[in-house]
């Protein structure tokens, strides 16, 4: 009788046993999955001979960090650096997911330089230099910049105008995290904070693609309130201030220009697009004893830092 019993048991737990023993393996294979995929973050990188590699996220780090500010930038320069440029892959390898790639190598993204490049550009400091990157990437190890749960569009360029602009005057979407914001310590940070270039007149019409004339007028200049120009009419040809910047190879779109007979004479402030993170305004907060911390809600205000 207690045979029958028994055997009944048996029978009768079996398909338990086997329900709940296939039930626990497949879960431990999706959670672990899940964390292996989070602490082995890949992103596709397209390179300059149109080659697409894949990179661990902290590996790709070293190269846009050490590719993006000057290595003897202050250490929470390069963290903040390192915060930032993580933040802006992890937001592009979301956006991309359904794409071929995530990033490029150049600025179309953020600039990536391979450690063969590196090491040609730093010669016998390669050691050195690597070292002190890759502490600032590690020390950050999985930091990102969040906004209302999210990645935030950490973009960042090189020097004020002495304020950082508007996203929305820029990329075209109003975010509340990169407004503007006093950046004005760039000016003594950065000796090429101002830069004057001359143009022949010929060359300066032929430039912008528009009638030689003698006189040059220019009118209905409108500035954002950071002084970057958003509207210019330069002898009744209508312009945005980034066309200009763009087809005359401005450093930024804060510019003014004079004309000096038969040459243009034009002198820019700052360096690069002017949203988020000032790279050499970074580097003075840091001088100032400010944290990666302290920099990165300074310049992408209302976010906190999150981990992976």
């Amino acid at each position: 009788m207690n045979k029958i019993i028994i055997n009944t048991l048996i029978i009768v737990s079996i398909p338990f046993l086997i329900i709940n023993y296939f039930f626990y393996y497949k879960e431990n294979i999706i959670i672990s999955g899940f964390i292996n995929n989070k602490k082995n973050n890949n992103i596709r990188v397209l390179t300059k001979d149109n080659n697409i590699i894949n990179l661990d996220l902290e590996e790709y780090l070293v190269g846009v960090v050490s590719a993006e500010v000057p290595v003897y930038f202050e250490k929470e320069a390069l963290k903040a650096q390192a915060v930032a440029a993580r933040t802006y892959a992890l937001k592009q390898m979301k956006n991309n997911k359904d794409k071929d790639y995530d990033v490029t190598t150049t600025v179309s993204s953020q600039v990536y330089q391979s450690d063969e490049e590196l090491r040609n550009k730093w010669q016998k400091n390669y050691e050195s230099n690597i070292k002190k990157i890759k502490e600032a990437i590690n020390t950050t190890k999985g930091e990102y910049i969040s906004y209302d749960g999210d990645f935030i569009y950490a973009f960042f360029f090189s020097t004020s105008n002495g304020y950082t602009e508007d996203n929305k005057n820029v990329f075209g979407e109003d975010l509340p995290y990169l407004k503007k914001v006093d950046s004005s310590f760039d000016q003594n940070e950065n000796s090429s904070f101002e830069k004057t270039i001359t143009l022949s007149k010929k060359e300066f019409y032929e430039k912008l693609n528009i009638n030689y004339n003698d006189q040059l007028v220019i009118s209905n200049v409108i500035r954002s309130e950071s002084n970057r120009i958003l509207n210019i009419s330069i002898n009744n040809n209508e312009f945005t201030g980034r066309k200009v910047q763009s087809l005359l190879s401005l450093r930024s779109n804060d510019f003014n220009i004079v004309d000096e007979g038969d040459n243009i004479q034009i002198t820019t402030k700052g360096f690069g697009h002017g949203v988020g993170l000032s790279q050499y305004g970074a580097n003075a907060l840091a001088k100032q004893k400010k944290s990666y911390v302290e920099i990165l809600k300074y310049y992408y205000q209302g976010t906190e830092l999150k981990k992976l």
